[in-house]
């Protein structure tokens, strides 16, 4: 089969375009920019565009299907080349989705904890030895790429509710159709997308009633939004609890029934998420005992709650987290885990977050953290062509936090308290603009 790339260069379409050349596809692509690491990919697996940006001469009749990426615009010309031609032009949901029709299909959505739970999943079936496919959103520790499509039985997919395709605005996991499922929960978030509550609640339920006939989903019962859905539906279901667990500063002892587990995950939600893994492994047959001493070493996906530094007195981790709930879970999760002050970063970065009706949302989501920083780089708001936020507001909104717009005071703030043998969280979802943070040794 010969797959041709529009926008190649985003972190999942160029895993997906290395993945599809393992199995024996012939793939090209395009962008108009790729920087590393995908660039690097890319080049390695000999799959990098000789030059940058759209050239419609690359579409040809021979093309058996184009993968149209979310980067690319509605007027790509190569997209355009492709509709002229009558090719077979899918988006990258749809394409995962028609190559695991054959397979059973796990999907792990939810606002909050998709990652980490996939994660968890591919933890435990590559030590269990069994043979799966997926579709994850970040770098996991023992893959090399975050998309794996084989002749492999089974999937595990994290399904984002985010857009499908400049041509398909539908939420990306309504292509999944799963067998088995897990929603972590509903708080809003994608606001540039979904501009009412009420929009994004009606993709969560539009996702339930996507599931396959005789299947299952799991969901966590103290999430109101969940329970109405679920008592709607007549999609089988099953509500998970908070597992009963004690915190220490080596990490987590879970307490069952069968016995106690040590983990190296933290925090409550964490714990929320492997109990929600444990019940997807058992109807795959997996028993408790084999599920937890699989799980015992998992320790985070790549920039989910990923703990870059530790002493026997401090830790540091940086977190992906960026809507108001992943925050409050996130902070909420190093105060009980760890003995010590806790110094908790945020940037506003994502679209949501720099949006100021959305901003009331934060209200004491940092309140957990001893000091609390919401940083900002004002070069974002011009990037992104939205109006500047105010300090004064910002604050308002978030409540008891300081806000910082200079990279170089925020440098002073971090590395003071890393000196000070604070606890530090560091929370984006993207680079701080390059702020360098005095890392201890060791």
């Amino acid at each position: 089969m010969r797959v041709h790339v529009i926008a190649i260069g985003g972190a999942i379409m160029h895993n997906l375009a290395i993945a599809l050349s393992r199995k024996g596809y012939q793939v090209t692509g395009s962008d108009d920019a790729i920087y590393d690491p995908a660039k690097s990919n890319l080049e390695s697996a000999s799959l990098l565009p000789s030059s940058f940006g759209w050239d419609a001469k690359r579409i040809t009749a021979d093309i058996d299907v184009v993968i149209l990426g979310m980067h690319a615009r509605a007027n790509n010309p190569e997209l355009h080349k492709a509709q002229e031609l009558g090719l077979k032009i899918m988006s990258f949901p749809e394409f995962v989705a028609n190559e695991s029709k054959d397979k059973k299909r796990i999907v792990v959505a939810g606002s909050h904890g998709k990652t980490t739970t996939t994660a968890m999943l591919m933890h435990v079936l590559r030590k269990m030895d069994i043979d799966f496919d997926y579709l994850v959103g970040s770098s996991i520790a023992g893959f090399d790429l975050s998309v794996k499509l084989t002749d492999a039985p089974i999937i595990v997919i994290e399904g984002d509710e985010y857009l499908t395709s400049p041509l398909d605005l539908r939420s990306k996991f309504l292509w999944y159709e799963p067998h088995l499922s897990i929603i972590t929960g509903v708080a809003y978030d994608h606001i540039n997308v979904f501009p009412t509550w009420e929009s994004y609640v009606d993709t969560f339920r539009k996702y339930i009633d996507s599931h396959q006939n005789g299947s299952k989903y799991f969901w966590y019962a103290e999430d109101e939004t969940l329970a109405q859905l679920s008592a709607e539906t007549s999609v089988l279901n099953e509500a998970y609890q908070t597992p009963n667990y004690t915190s220490s500063n080596q990490g987590t002892i879970l307490h069952t029934a069968a016995g106690e587990y040590e983990l190296q995950v933290v925090g409550k939600h964490n714990l929320e998420n492997l109990r929600a893994a444990e019940l997807v492994c058992a109807e795959l047959g997996i028993t408790q005992e084999q599920f937890y001493k699989a799980a015992a070493d998992f320790s985070g996906a790549g920039r989910r709650m990923e703990k870059i530094y530790s002493s026997d007195n401090q830790v540091i981790y940086r977190d992906f987290a960026h809507s108001p709930s992943k925050l409050k879970a996130t902070t909420s999760a190093i105060k009980e885990t760890y003995v010590g002050g806790v110094l908790a970063v945020f940037e506003l970065h994502t679209f949501s977050s720099l949006t100021a009706d959305f901003l009331p949302l934060y209200k004491q989501s940092m309140d957990a953290a001893d000091r609390a920083i919401v940083y900002y780089d004002k070069d974002v708001f011009a990037h992104k062509k939205m109006p500047i936020l105010g300090a004064e507001y910002i604050a308002e909104c978030f409540g008891d936090v300081s806000v910082i717009s200079s990279r170089a005071e925020l440098e002073e703030a971090v590395n003071a308290g890393i000196t000070a043998g604070l606890n530090i969280l560091l929370m984006s979802s993207g680079t701080f603009s390059g702020a360098n943070f005095d890392m201890p040794l060791g």
